[in-house]
């Protein structure tokens, strides 16, 4: 049996997770609060992150943690764990930002990025529920101005939108 220190994660609504000192070095933010605090016998708290999407979180964390598996492996990981639910994905993709995990935040980010290329605007806000507050003058006007840019700025203006609305 391993030696290695416990560290218990508690969710919002009150799930706790008894994780490896080494799973859970992933995140920078627990990284930082176990090295500023002994937790030996406390309990981090994750306020903006709940049990169901902290079991994914783990599995990622668990995945990614193990010693000798290839690239490849991971990246075919990755490639499957990410065939989800648009919902559980926007979760996971708050939860990698709110525990600082770049990697596994990159991984939701390029998810969610694949799955608006090559969509119109109108795709993508049918597909993200986003409500068009331009009057049709405006959108037009709106095109003409930047028409050179309009698709990806659009796009990165609908991503941070909806990322913002998930953390309200």
């Amino acid at each position: 049996m391993s030696s290695e220190k416990l560290i218990t994660l508690k969710t919002n609504d009150g799930e706790e997770f008894k994780l490896n000192e080494s799973i859970v070095m992933r995140s920078q933010v627990i990284k930082n609060i176990v090295q500023d605090v002994d937790c030996a016998f406390r309990v981090i708290p994750l306020t903006n992150v709940d049990g169901k999407t902290m079991c994914k979180v783990v599995e990622y964390w668990k995945t990614h943690s193990e010693e000798g598996v290839s690239k490849e492996v991971l990246m075919d990981f990755d490639k499957n764990f990410v065939k989800m639910d648009q919902s559980v994905l926007f979760y996971l993709l708050l939860a990698s930002d709110f525990l600082n995990d770049k990697e596994m935040l990159d991984v939701m980010c390029q998810e969610v990025a694949d799955r608006i290329k090559c969509k119109t605007l109108e795709e993508i806000r049918k597909e993200f529920g986003i409500k068009n507050d331009f009057t049709p003058e405006e959108e037009e006007e709106n095109r003409k101005q930047n028409a050179w840019a309009l698709n990806a700025f659009i796009r990165l203006v609908l991503f941070s939108i909806f990322v913002l609305f998930f953390r309200i």
